[in-house]
């Protein structure tokens, strides 16, 4: 998988080894059977953190009214709601080896217990998806801090820190299936990393400044450049 189209930048597959996958056979559909033994999981642990300048009880009404400002902030991800608490997402199209797929996956942001936010994963309704299973377990916890600046009076900050495990299983066409597991593994393993980063970036910015826009907060204008730097 790597990201290719609007908001993500293509990574291109060495010149071996793309006219080797595409020479074996360029008709071969993507096995569906998901009882076939020849599938790939790729793993990914993260965790990173973002500051919001407001007390923990300020962030957390705002991320327990998260029907406010999730689809908002998960543009240009395409978005449903799911219930309560669940939202599917369409994350983009990725591809790799000249094989392409659209994921989407459904997500449930639970209440938090004991201060954890958790997000998991949950079925979409009347959806199968074509050839890769996703398994995705994210937690979160509000750190309260006091400002570095003082002069700039801004008070309490909060540090959203957070951590994420995340599985994709896919079924690969046969002619990917060739190539060595060695290869497979090691450019899935890289292209989830970069997608989750790209991702979760984006999604930081935004939600930092949605939240204090939508709050009337001002954002600092060091901590803007140092987002900006970042991402």
């Amino acid at each position: 998988m790597v990201a290719s189209k609007g908001e993500y930048q293509s990574l291109e597959i060495t010149e071996t080894v793309l006219p080797l996958a595409s020479s074996i056979a360029e008709d071969e559909k993507p096995l569906k059977d998901k009882n076939v033994a020849n599938t790939t999981k790729f793993y990914g642990a993260f965790q990173d953190c973002m500051e919001l300048y407001a007390p923990v009880s300020t962030v957390a009404e705002y991320l327990n009214a998260h029907q406010g400002w999730f689809a908002r902030c998960a543009e240009p991800m395409k978005v449903q709601p799911l219930g309560e608490n669940g939202y599917a997402l369409v994350i983009g199209r990725f591809g790799s080896f000249g094989y392409e797929v659209e994921p989407k996956v459904g997500l449930e942001l639970l209440p938090p217990e004991a201060g954890i936010y958790r997000i998991r994963t949950i079925p979409v309704p009347d959806y199968q998806a074509p050839g890769y299973d996703v398994d995705y377990r994210s937690s979160l916890q509000l750190k309260e801090h006091l400002a570095d600046d003082e002069s700039a009076n801004l008070g309490e900050i909060t540090r959203v820190e957070w951590d994420l495990d995340l599985t994709v299983e896919l079924h690969f066409p046969r002619f990917i299936q060739r190539l060595p597991q060695s290869i497979i593994q090691s450019t899935g393993d890289r292209l989830l990393n970069q997608i989750v980063r790209q991702v979760s970036r984006r999604l930081t910015r935004k939600v930092q400044e949605d939240f204090h826009q939508s709050l009337g907060i001002p954002f600092p204008v060091k901590a803007k450049k140092a987002l900006n730097q970042r991402h």
